[in-house]
């Protein structure tokens, strides 16, 4: 018997009738340290735990009033965002369904679709002072197009920030190993007084996955040349 009472010889039997990978997703659940806590503590994932490394780092939650959670399945950012800022008006949106959280609207469609903003804006009766983006394209096995079809979502992502955001909020959208692409960087270099690249512990060692943690929105106005800024600093 394991320490943990359980028999490894039925998990090793119980792998066998998954495949491969499935089997080592299994093995990494059960002993992922970050898994075991986030049930211990009542969130619905371990990705809670990001945000949380990234709050203490960035103080990103601090004073919020009106939080958009893009890709909220299955809630656990915006628990996060609930409890560091209760008094936080809190939207999501995700293509997969979420169970309710108290306090939080969640629209279950895509966000590339046309009406997906207006919903998100309609929802939070003014506009928001952070937009959150845990959002990852489904993966296809092949990484440069898996890589692609995320940023593509995180071009959209920062699109609806620049153009919905309160003077001085804040952006952070989930991107990959080699960062924000460069055109991008330009961008949020343009429109945020400080943009920055980080991996918070709580992200496995062996993810590629980073976050790029943009501060200090400028205002739709902003015109700064990024070149002559140099607190747009991308380095973590």
């Amino acid at each position: 018997m394991s320490r943990s009472g359980k028999d490894p010889h039925e998990r090793l039997k119980t792998a066998k009738k998954r495949t491969a990978s499935s089997a080592r997703w299994l093995s990494r659940q059960i002993n992922d340290p970050y898994v075991k806590q986030a049930r211990a503590e009542g969130w619905r994932s371990r990705a809670a735990f990001k945000l949380i490394e990234l709050d203490e780092r960035f103080a990103l939650l601090k004073g919020r009033q009106r939080v958009v959670d893009l890709g909220i399945a299955p809630g656990g950012w915006s628990q996060v965002v609930r409890k560091k800022a209760p008094a936080a008006r809190v939207v999501g949106i995700d293509l997969l369904p979420t169970e309710p959280i108290d306090g939080v609207t969640i629209f279950e469609m895509d966000f590339m679709a046309d009406e997906a903003p207006a919903a998100l804006e309609g929802a939070l009766d003014g506009p928001p002072d952070l937009v959150l983006s845990d959002m990852a394209a489904n993966t296809v096995g092949h990484k440069q197009t898996d890589h692609l079809r995320t940023m593509g979502l995180v071009e959209t992502a920062v699109d609806f920030a620049i153009n919905t955001l309160a003077p001085g909020g804040a952006f952070v959208a989930k991107v990959f190993a080699g960062g924000t692409d460069g055109d991008l960087l330009t961008i949020l270099k343009r429109n945020f007084t400080t943009v920055k690249h980080a991996k918070p512990p709580a992200s496995r060692k062996d993810s590629s996955e980073w976050y790029v943690i943009a501060q200090g929105f400028k205002g739709r106005a902003a015109t700064s040349n990024p070149a002559d800024d140099p607190s747009g600093d991308q380095d973590a």
